[in-house]
């Protein structure tokens, strides 16, 4: 494939973010893109085109043909989310893979796990999951899964990836032949998920069991958010027992996310009856939320009596999230358990049920995560573990783990060292750490060589994999699966996977709380650890590449934070966090203490148009870490906004329609097709507020208003 001459400058060493690559779409035929490559539109005007999703897919098949990872006529796995109704940016993605020389196993509308779990079962070379997650309807994007274990890419496989999106042509390649077949393989995929997924060790429910009937209390509303999971989830949990199951926001008819699944759950740790009031309820138009406090109140009388239970499990709209909500009858309220509280509880559980074979297994959870979730693991006998976040680093975590097991497992079993060679790789891998998917994948097929040339050698057993639990707050949750492959045998599988999750934190509340009161219960499932204190500040449509490491704002807010903490009694301290270097993250410590109790974390998402500034800490230290953060982001607020952002410029319009006095929603002058977005993203940036009588300034709003920063430059 010819390559073009790119702008040096204009190019980042990588394109991937926390999870994949994602922005909002627009059409490649767009006047207003007369002239530029897809890359340029990618990176210079922040919109994925059908030709760059056709040119991403290319650059990754290409180069693991050319690298020999894959041979010409060897398969990759495509699956999607239902966001694309018209098929324009799948579709591209498949010709993308075929022109590079390789097969299309096509499994269409999916869960994000199903693709690396169906890539695995064919030892196919690679996986594409074209997606934008929970993001909104008019964003899209790719997550790409690796041939050895479904690792996702790390920093220096993005590079290379990189490097060669950089070049290509695509005038070249709009003209370039399709080389390689697609089939149609969604039946044979779909049937592997449902056995995957009710297989007794991953859903830890076993409908054949005498106690097949522990469920049967529940009336549980699913929230797939018109995604991959419609119809699927439902069908698990009617087929696992459940009394009855009824389904919300399944239709496909591309609106993802819209006023369902778990992105509008985050921060919220209660929802009372005043966030549904029709008037300026938060979730006034979420169905899901609607029906679980009319089947809550409707049968309030039983549920006290402890004959039903009225539960949701809430999903985004690629399947890999999960969040779960339960109808209090004591408090008339929803309550709702993050990441956080699903994780902990499957690791109660999974302690509770083999304390010999968990005891000091890892709990890895994320920066993200309540900082009191690592201190009540560790006092389960579970062995805490810090990752940056993202999925993708918990993965990493298990990569280690695996490959440190084995090694030292093997040299145990053999009576020997272990050859130099791999001693000395293992001994740079540890010492220094690796972000190389390829580096993982070298040692473990040397000690599959070695485990071959001395049968009297056992197989290693991969049941006692020293793991429990790996969290994301925002829900991904990860527990170890197992799949039987087409080729026989089985393997343990390590994926942030929504579905799952759900069966596997009923199953843990149905074991651990079942002879309890039913108020003891609903204390239980809310608190299952002493929380502490989180909130997480938001500021949307920014120019994300002016905080990094070092950069004059990155400097700026530090000193900030660093000088806040001083004056209320904490010392501060940078902790740096390889695998994410411009994060900047800062450890609390009072002054006349020896122990961390808090942090603050700073950060670009990976995901979306957006950078927060994350507070954790005790909660009797939560107005402190107000103070601190209020500061932090209204510097941020007047330093990073991208004055040209489409979304930037109605955020302005709003605010000076509604600066006067509070209107109704009906009464702004609001582009439709804009409306909800820049309405629900001005809410999580505490700019605006909804009340009785309309839309109003919040006091950072007024002060957003009054300062002048609205318009502020870079720092």
């Amino acid at each position: 494939m010819k390559k073009q001459k790119q702008r040096s400058d204009s190019f980042p060493l990588r394109l991937q973010g926390t999870d994949g690559i994602r922005r909002e779409v627009r059409s490649a035929a767009s006047k207003e893109f007369k002239g530029l490559t897809p890359q340029q539109v990618f990176l210079e005007r922040g919109f994925i085109t059908e030709e760059f999703m056709e040119l991403y897919a290319f650059a990754y098949a290409d180069c693991l043909i050319k690298t020999g990872k894959m041979k010409p006529g060897e398969a990759i796995v495509a699956g999607w989310d239902p966001r694309d109704v018209h098929g324009k940016f799948t579709g591209a993605v498949v010709r993308g893979i075929r022109k590079a020389g390789a097969n299309a196993l096509i499994v269409g509308i999916v869960p994000t796990p199903l693709v690396p779990i169906y890539m695995l079962y064919k030892n196919a070379k690679a996986g594409f999951m074209i997606t934008a997650s929970h993001n909104p309807k008019d964003q899209n994007g790719i997550k790409t899964f690796c041939a050895f274990r479904g690792m996702k890419l790390l920093p220096e496989n993005d590079i290379e990836l990189t490097s060669a999106i950089r070049t290509l042509d695509y005038a070249a390649l709009k003209k370039a032949p399709l080389k390689g077949t697609q089939k149609d393989c969604r039946t044979q995929a779909l049937e592997l998920f449902r056995k995957f997924t009710l297989l007794p060790e991953n859903s830890w429910s076993d409908p054949e069991s005498k106690n097949s009937n522990v469920y049967k209390k529940f009336v549980l509303v699913v929230d797939p958010a018109k995604g991959s999971l419609s119809g699927m989830a439902a069908d698990a949990f009617r087929a696992v027992g459940f009394g009855r199951v009824i389904e919300v926001n399944a239709e496909s008819d591309g609106d993802v996310n819209l006023w369902s699944g778990v992105g509008d759950l985050e921060g919220h740790a209660i929802i009372s009856p005043a966030m549904i009031d029709k008037r300026s309820g938060h979730f006034r138009r979420h169905k899901a939320v609607l029906k679980l406090f009319e089947l809550g109140r409707k049968l309030k009388t039983k549920i006290l009596a402890g004959e039903k239970r009225v539960a949701g499990a809430v999903f985004d709209a690629d399947g890999d999230r999960f969040y779960r909500l339960e109808y209090d009858p004591f408090k008339d309220a929803l309550l709702v358990l993050s990441g956080d509280e699903t994780a902990f509880l499957q690791a109660m559980y999974l302690i509770r049920r083999d304390p010999k074979r968990y005891k000091n297994a890892l709990y890895i959870n994320t920066v993200e995560s309540d900082l009191n979730t690592a201190v009540a693991a560790k006092r389960l006998g579970l062995k805490p573990q810090l990752a940056a976040v993202g999925d993708k680093w918990i993965l990493l975590q298990t990569a280690f783990m695996i490959a440190e097991s084995r090694l030292k497992t093997l040299k145990k079993n053999s009576g020997r060292e272990l050859p130099a060679p791999i001693q000395r790789k293992w001994d740079a891998i540890r010492k220094n750490g690796t972000l190389n998917v390829d580096e993982f994948q070298e040692i473990e097929n040397a000690i599959d060589g070695l485990e071959k040339k001395n049968p009297s050698v056992k197989p290693f057993d991969y049941t006692r994999l020293p793991f429990a639990v790996g969290s994301e707050e925002t829900g991904h949750n990860i527990t170890p699966g197992w799949l039987d492959l087409e080729s026989g045998g089985r393997m343990p599988v390590f994926f942030g996977n929504g579905l799952k999750s759900a069966l596997n934190t009923f199953a843990a509340t149905e074991t651990l709380f079942q002879k309890k009161s039913v108020r003891a219960y609903f204390s239980a499932i809310h608190k299952p650890f002493k929380p502490g204190f989180k909130e997480t500040l938001y500021v949307y449509y920014i120019k994300k590449e002016l905080f990094h490491k070092d950069s004059a704002i990155w400097k700026k807010v530090k000193q900030s934070l660093l000088a806040d903490a001083k004056a209320i009694g904490f010392k501060g301290r940078i902790v740096k966090f390889p695998e994410d270097p411009d994060m900047l993250y800062i450890s609390l410590t009072p002054t006349n203490g020896k122990n961390p109790t808090g942090g603050i974390f700073v950060r670009n998402s990976g995901t979306e148009n957006k950078i927060s500034v994350n507070l954790r800490g005790d909660r009797k230290e939560a107005r402190l870490l107000k103070k601190i953060g209020e500061n932090a982001i209204r510097l941020i607020l007047g330093s990073l906004k991208d004055t040209e952002d489409h979304y930037y410029k109605l955020e302005l319009d709003v605010l000076s329609q509604v600066a006067p006095k509070a209107l109704p929603e009906d009464r702004l002058i609001l582009d439709k097709n804009s409306r909800t977005r820049v309405l629900a993203e001005m809410g999580k940036q505490n700019l605006i507020e909804l009340t009785a009588k309309g839309y109003r300034l919040t006091p950072r709003g007024k002060w957003y208003i009054a300062s002048g920063q609205r318009s502020a430059g870079p720092a």
